[in-house]
């Protein structure tokens, strides 16, 4: 296997993460990880443009070969969607714009690949990052830790020949799609 880095993203419009691995023959290899804080930045579009520049500038430093975002995920509140969708886009920009490949999973989907569970807390994920890439996390960098995740869940996604064969995650999903082996 040649060597890949990837970059993950967990957007946000006051916290953004974002997480570098590189994968190799031994597997992936943390890089690097942090956070923009935008909680100081009033104008809504002044956000994006630092999202984008900022993304933009780990794309030119790190050079990443993928880009794995995490989805907004669905919430009460259509103004915090379309707001998270904003700041997706704008880092979704800046690596189109250079030609690196974009690839978007869920927050649960990432939760299941790290931790088993779509329904993992923060700090299992976090938890399970520090055992997977052998580092030790500080617990205020959460949103860079589940960008990790997102990059670690686009490495197993990539490399896991059954991913794509199954779409569902639990034992109802596979009964329903396999009524022939269940034994009455």
């Amino acid at each position: 296997m040649n060597n890949k880095v990837i970059l993950g993203i967990d957007p946000g419009t006051n916290i953004l993460g974002y997480g570098v691995i590189r994968i190799d023959a031994k597997g992936p290899h943390y890089m690097d990880m942090g956070v923009f804080d935008l909680r100081k930045i009033k104008d809504p579009f002044e956000k994006l443009a630092n999202i984008y520049a900022g993304v933009d500038e780990i794309l030119e430093t790190v050079k990443p070969d993928e880009l794995a975002v995490e989805s907004p995920f669905y919430g009460k509140n259509a103004q915090v969607i379309l707001k998270l969708g904003r700041a997706q886009g704008a880092a979704i920009t800046a690596a189109a714009i250079r030609g690196i490949p974009v690839s978007e999973y869920a927050p649960r989907k990432a939760k299941i690949a790290i931790c088993g569970n779509g329904a993992a807390s923060k700090e299992q994920v976090a938890m399970m990052i520090q055992k997977t890439l052998n580092i030790n996390l500080d617990p205020k960098y959460l949103d860079a830790t589940d960008a990790l995740a997102i990059a670690l869940c686009h490495h197993y996604q990539m490399t896991n020949p059954l991913a794509s064969v199954s779409s569902g995650t639990d034992w109802k999903s596979f009964i329903n799609s396999n009524p022939d082996r269940i034994k009455k």
